[in-house]
Order: structure tokens, then C-alpha cells, then sequence
């Protein structure tokens, strides 16, 4: 039997299979990745392993940072939530009373809760990649957009566009970008290192993405190449991903940077009710306004049956986003997070799913510790 991966990091006697099943997925051939368990806003696993370059020559390290892709997502949502338990945004809103340009071409009908759904109908990017670095470009040719459908009627994935959507109604209502808006309010509070536009003293330490075996840094990640054919956007590729300018970006729907210990800590707000180390960021009524179904039904651009949230899709009594991966369970007020420099094709990615697979005989342990059987 090969040696296994090494595993650097701590993981309560309850959890071994979570390190266990990330060397396994190093053994298999990913380059690196770390993996995140936290209960009650603490951390039951932290661990990490592989490599941060493709050439595997740089270490994983314990504070290395990845672009976690749509998890980034989460984030942003999380943004909005926070508004709209301070009263300072209302889900149920027209977009236009807080971003009047946007209602043209027919979306004076669109509401936030639209955006925070991928309901609204603006599933596509259809600018260049450069446009993506521009934040008053991208969000005018957004403004400007027409709707695929009537918003609110079906849904379609928002790959790249949900960010700016959202981001930009958070801009208006706070004056802040929604990356300082979140570094202010959310990570700096928490202690989180993670970053919606990545400044560049941190570049160091990153570990630039790679391609799927067998693929070039050409390769298409996202949801407008998923299958080869749905979604008419722009497709990014991985080298477009790996720039300076892409870090230095706030493109809040796929651009953000961390590790699963950040995106752990910050999504334990929504799992234990709003409130993390004493720090709180939101209401329990707040948090569980996110779980409020929005959609229920097929995916336009996916393809796929599923079901959103205000931000976040609904799993059962599971709550999350993948990409890299973060699953959010309020019942048990845990939260599995999982970030990696290795791309794999989408139709045959199940990583995300073995890893949380491997966190149940723990939380299952923990549950019953805490029952006092």
C-alpha cells in the first residue's frame, strides 16, 4: 500500500476520516487543498496538504490562500443579509430603488431577493473578461441588459453576474464596495482571512489554480462551459483566473480568496445563529431568512434540478455553495468547508461530497456528546 499524503494541521479524534479522505483525494492526484470542519464557531478540523504550485515544488501552507470560485458567492450574501437585518435593505424591493439605472430595458419588476436567486434573468456575462476588472463598466452594461425571462419565473445560474448585481446594490446602500464592505464588517470583526479583491502583499501566498489532468490553462471553468453548451456568456479560462488583474478585482460572485479555515469561521455566522466568537454579525431571524425557498425547480443554465435560497442553495436541511465547497448545517451548527488549487471537469467532481460524507460519524459523535449519551 502507497504512502499516504501527508496531512499537516489538528482534527479532533472524532473527525480522522476528514484527513483521511483528503489524502486519499492528494494520493488520487490533486495538487493541494485544505479542508475546514468547525462546531459551535470553533474549529474541530483544520488541516491541510499537497502543494500550491502545479510544478509541486511550494508546500501548502498553513495561511496559503486559493481563488475559491463560486464560494465567493457566500460571502456576498452574507453581505446582503447582514443589511437587511439592520433594516437597511429590503429583500422585496424593486433593484431600482436603490440602483435606479437598472430598471431599464423591462427590469423595473426585478426585486433583490431576484438577484440574491439567480431568478432575475441576467444569468450571462456578455462583456470581455477585461470588462470583468472594471466595476462601473460591468455593472452599466448590466444596468443595461434586457432580461432571458420574466424575473422571478425561473432560474438560471448567475455564474459571474450575481456579484455584481448584488454588490452594487450594497455599494449604494453603504457607499463601500462590497469587498470593503465585507472586510470592514464581516472578516475584520472575525478575524477571517479572506479577501473579495486581494491586495497585493498577499500574493505570495497563493496557489494558483490548475486544470483539470489532461487540460491547458485554456480550459473553461464556470457555468457557461459546464456542459459545453449551456449559457451564451463569456467563458473564463483558467490562465484569465490566475492574473494579478483577477485578484485585484472585485468580482463578487467568483473572485474571492481564502482558505477553508476563513470560510469556515465566516460562514459559522449563518450555522449558529448569527453570532460567532461573540462576535455578532446578524439576528437568528436573519439567518434563517436565507433558508427561505426562492426556487424550486430546473436550472436554465445548469441543466440540473435545484433548489436557492436568498444566496445559498438548499440541500435538504443543508445549506451551501460549491466551487471549492461549503456546507452549512444550523441544526448542528457546523459548517464543512473545502478549498483546492485543482480543477476537476464538473461532471466528474465528487470531492466536495466525499469530504462531507467523511464529517457525518464526527457530528453524529458531537451530537451525542452533547445529548449526554
Amino acid at each position: 500500500m502507497p504512502p499516504m499524503a501527508d496531512i499537516q494541521g489538528s482534527y479532533d479524534d472524532l473527525f480522522v476520516a476528514v484527513p483521511r479522505a483528503l489524502a486519499e483525494l492528494l494520493d488520487g492526484g490533486d495538487v493541494g487543498g485544505s479542508v475546514a470542519v468547525f462546531v459551535d464557531g470553533e474549529p474541530v478540523v483544520d488541516v491541510w496538504g499537497g502543494f500550491a504550485d502545479a510544478g509541486r515544488t511550494v508546500p501548502w501552507e498553513r495561511d496559503t490562500l486559493v481563488n475559491v470560485y463560486s464560494v465567493t458567492k457566500t460571502m456576498t450574501a452574507l453581505t446582503a443579509l447582514v443589511l437587511a437585518d439592520r433594516g437597511a435593505l429590503d429583500p422585496d424591493a424593486p433593484v431600482a430603488r436603490y440602483w435606479p439605472r437598472f430598471a431599464a430595458a423591462g427590469k423595473d419588476g426585478v426585486l433583490v431577493r431576484h438577484l440574491l436567486s439567480h431568478t432575475a434573468g441576467l444569468p450571462d456575462w456578455e462583456g470581455p473578461v477585461e470588462e470583468l476588472y472594471d466595476w462601473e463598466a460591468a455593472t452599466a452594461r448590466l444596468a443595461a441588459q434586457a432580461p432571458q425571462w420574466e424575473p422571478g419565473s425561473a432560474a438560471g445560474y448567475h455564474s459571474l453576474t450575481q456579484g455584481f448585481l448584488v454588490g452594487e446594490v450594497v455599494r449604494r446602500i453603504t457607499g463601500r464596495s462590497v469587498g470593503e464592505f465585507f472586510a470592514a464588517e464581516v472578516a475584520g470583526p472575525l478575524g477571517a482571512d479572506f479577501h473579495i479583491g486581494l491586495a497585493a502583499e498577499h500574493d505570495r501566498r497563493v496557489a494558483l489554480t490548475v486544470p483539470p489532468p489532461g487540460r491547458d490553462e485554456d480550459y473553461t471553468a464556470g457555468a457557461a462551459a459546464a456542459d459545453g453548451a449551456a449559457g451564451n456568456g463569456t467563458a473564463i479560462r483558467v490562465r484569465d483566473g490566475n492574473t494579478v488583474a483577477w485578484r485585484r478585482a472585485q468580482i463578487p460572485a467568483a473572485s474571492g480568496f481564502g482558505n477553508a479555515r476563513s470560510v469556515a469561521l465566516v460562514q459559522s455566522a449563518m450555522a449558529c445563529a448569527g453570532t460567532v466568537g461573540g462576535v455578532r454579525l446578524l439576528s437568528r431571524e436573519g439567518c434563517e431568512r436565507a433558508w427561505q425557498e426562492q426556487f424550486s425547480g430546473d436550472d436554465r443554465i445548469l441543466g440540473m434540478p435545484v433548489r436557492y435560497g436568498l444566496g445559498y442553495g438548499l440541500f435538504g436541511t443543508t445549506y451551501g455553495w460549491g466551487g471549492s465547497l461549503v456546507m452549512i448545517e444550523p441544526e448542528a451548527r457546523a459548517v464543512v468547508a473545502y478549498v483546492t488549487n485543482q480543477m476537476r471537469e464538473p461532471a466528474a467532481d465528487s470531492r466536495g461530497l466525499e469530504l462531507v460524507m467523511s464529517t457525518y460519524d464526527g457530528l453524529l459523535g458531537v451530537g451525542a456528546l452533547r445529548s449526554g449519551r
